[in-house]
């Protein structure tokens, strides 16, 4: 699969097709989807706090052997990490499911 890009308004090129992770168990079932989808070339897989799967989109990342610049992951947080002494902590617990250094974009679900 060619991946095509989309260059967002800050000059980012973000993968104009990815796999979204919603309803897909937390485990081995999330992880070898993940590992398929990159093999075929997705670059871009959305998961989320709420969908309680980050630790195996991050197990797939990590065992792709795909560069983690060229794996673009959304992810997303829960309304009840919003606010001053929240999102920080929120972030941190994220990145820390995740487990592969940052992630590239960020919404409030």
């Amino acid at each position: 699969m060619d991946q095509t890009y989309l260059t967002l308004n800050i000059g980012t090129k973000t993968p104009q097709f990815g796999m979204g992770v919603y309803m897909v168990p937390e485990g081995e079932e999330t992880k070898q989807a993940c590992l398929s989808a990159l093999r075929m070339g997705y670059r871009h897989i959305d998961t989320a706090h709420a969908y309680q799967n980050e630790r195996s989109v991050g197990a797939a990342v990590r065992e792709s052997g795909i560069p983690r610049e060229e794996i673009w992951i959304t992810s997303k947080l829960w309304p009840s990490e919003y606010g001053e002494g929240k999102t920080m902590v929120g972030i941190d617990k994220m990145l820390s499911r995740l487990n592969i250094g940052y992630i590239d974009l960020l919404l409030l679900h």
